[in-house]
């Protein structure tokens, strides 16, 4: 495997940057029933490798910290890190921003001599969180999933379609309704719009930032 080639992150802008971010109030008082939030500029790393080849998993493992997912639609993480199974040798490690270079450094030395391949796609992709007492609602209109908890737990992902949108998602360990949702960045403000039209009728409000844009995709 060569060296991964990553993309300037001085220059990234996010694909929601002119997104309608205002609130839409139900009118009545109460408090909006889906939370909006934009985690942008993480750090995306598709991983092509054998799952029987133990000297990659445990290169892999070494170099973000955790183990490669082996059971089909499952997550592993830590407090900085995800790795999400996306098919029998193709997995999805997500990182915070501040730790992309070193992501892609870990990633291209632990793997340079061994049969695998890895591309960065951070520039490609962002995560939009969807939370609040009626996330799953609003989800499910879009999304032929059973997004229920005894059904999509959390340390569960999938790979489907919200509004035709494809989308890689998974419940966030909360007490109360919470979906992370991957998309692509050509596709991120027809589905970051569509869904404030399907959480109209609850009441939307969209989650402040922190200053500096970091939310850990551990959840």
């Amino acid at each position: 495997m060569g060296n991964v080639n990553m993309p300037d992150r001085n220059t990234l802008e996010s694909p929601l940057e002119t997104a309608d971010r205002s609130v839409l109030s139900v009118g009545d008082g109460r408090p909006a029933g889906v939370v909006f939030e934009e985690r942008k500029f993480h750090g995306y790393f598709n991983i092509r490798l054998d799952p029987q080849d133990n000297a990659a998993l445990s290169a892999v493992q070494t170099a973000v910290g955790v183990a490669l997912p082996l059971v089909p639609n499952t997550v592993s993480s830590s407090r900085t890190n995800s790795v999400f199974w996306l098919g029998p040798d193709e997995w999805l490690v997500v990182c915070d921003p501040d730790q992309h270079a070193a992501m892609g450094a870990g990633l291209s030395s632990a793997l340079e001599e061994l049969h695998s391949a890895v591309n960065d796609t951070s520039g490609g992709q962002t995560l939009i969180r969807l939370s609040g007492a009626r996330a799953l609602d609003t989800l499910s209109k879009g999304c032929t999933l059973d997004l229920h908890p005894r059904a999509f737990a959390p340390g569960m992902c999938a790979q489907t379609r919200i509004a035709k949108t494809a989308a890689v998602i998974r419940p966030c360990t909360s007490n109360q309704p919470c979906f992370d949702i991957i998309v692509r960045r050509s596709f991120a403000d027809y589905l970051w719009h569509w869904l404030r039209n399907a959480a109209s009728e609850y009441g939307v409000r969209v989650a402040a930032l922190p200053s500096s844009d970091r939310a850990a995709p551990a959840a």
